[in-house]
C-alpha cells in the first residue's frame, strides 16, 4: 500500500456485523488526532444503526497498531496546554469500552502503547501466535491515563498490571493468553475464520439482553454498579418480546430470530 492510500480507519459493514480498520500500514497504524477523530465518529455511527449487532476492530498490514503518534506526545509536552494528548487517546478507548454492542478486536500483529488499551477496552481479543505487546510508559516517562491503568487492573489483576507498565517489557502471544490479554490464539491463517465465528455468535443473540448485561458487567468491573437500572432491564425483560422469541426457539429446537432493537 502507498503512502497515498493510507487513510483514516475504515468502517465496513456486513449485515449484522461492523469492522473498522485501522489503515497506516506503513506506521503500524499508529494513530494520529484525525484517527482519533474519526474513530470516535465512527463508534458514535455504528451505534446508532439499530441493525448493528458487534463490532470488529483490527488492522490493516503486519502490526495492530502502535497507539498513539509519539512525534504528537513531546510536541504536546513542551506546549503550555493543560490537555496532554493521552486524554483525547483515552477518550477514545473509554467510548470503545462503553460502546453499546459487543466488541472484538481482531489481533492482527503487535499491539503497542495506548493501542494495548484500545484493545482491552474490547469485550474479546483474538489474536494469532506471533504477535506480541509491548506498554512503554514508564521507559518514556509518562504517567499512563486513570482509566487504562484501571481497565489494566481490573481486566489482567493486579500483578500482570505492575509486570507490564513498571517493567516496560514486551511480551510474546503465549504469555499474552496466559496472563487473559487474549481471549483466544490462533495461527495467522485461522484468524479470521475464529473472529467470524465469534461474531456471529454473538449477532445471534439477543440484542437487547446482551447490550444490558454488557453494561452491568461493566459497572461490576469499575465498582460502580447501577443496580436500580440492573435489575430494572431484568424485569423488562422478563416480559419482553426477546425472551419470547428465545423460549419459543429453545422449544421448537430452532435458532431464535431476534428483531433489531
Amino acid at each position: 500500500m502507498s503512502d497515498a492510500e493510507a487513510s483514516l480507519p475504515i468502517l465496513i459493514v456486513d449485515g449484522a456485523r461492523a469492522t473498522i480498520r485501522l489503515n497506516r500500514p506503513k506506521q503500524l497504524n499508529r494513530l494520529g488526532q484525525d484517527d482519533l477523530e474519526e474513530l470516535m465518529r465512527l463508534f458514535a455511527r455504528v451505534e446508532a444503526d439499530p441493525t448493528l449487532r458487534v463490532l470488529v476492530l483490527t488492522g490493516t498490514g503486519r502490526a495492530f497498531s502502535a497507539g498513539f503518534d509519539l512525534n504528537s506526545i513531546a510536541a504536546r509536552a513542551t506546549s503550555q496546554a493543560e490537555t496532554a494528548a493521552p486524554i483525547g487517546f483515552e477518550a477514545v478507548a473509554n467510548r470503545l469500552d462503553d460502546l453499546a454492542m459487543p466488541t472484538i478486536c481482531r489481533l492482527n500483529g503487535g499491539v503497542y502503547g495506548g493501542a494495548t488499551d484500545m484493545a482491552l477496552a474490547c469485550d474479546f481479543r483474538i489474536g494469532i501466535d506471533t504477535m506480541e505487546m509491548f506498554m512503554p510508559a514508564a521507559r518514556l516517562g509518562l504517567h499512563y491515563y486513570r482509566s487504562g491503568i484501571e481497565r489494566y487492573v481490573s481486566r489482567l489483576g493486579v500483578n500482570n498490571a505492575k509486570k507490564l507498565f513498571l517493567t516496560a517489557q514486551k511480551i510474546e502471544a503465549a504469555e499474552m493468553l496466559r496472563i487473559g490479554y487474549l481471549t483466544a490464539l490462533v495461527a495467522p491463517d485461522a484468524l479470521d475464520d475464529e473472529v467470524d465465528r465469534l461474531a456471529a455468535i454473538l449477532a445471534g443473540n439477543a440484542p437487547s439482553a446482551v447490550r444490558g448485561m454488557k453494561r452491568a458487567i461493566n459497572e461490576f468491573a469499575r465498582g460502580r454498579l447501577d443496580a436500580a437500572a440492573a435489575d430494572q432491564r431484568n424485569r423488562d425483560s422478563m416480559r419482553g418480546d426477546e425472551i419470547k422469541e428465545g423460549v419459543a426457539a429453545f422449544s421448537e429446537k430452532r435458532a431464535p430470530r431476534f428483531a433489531d432493537s
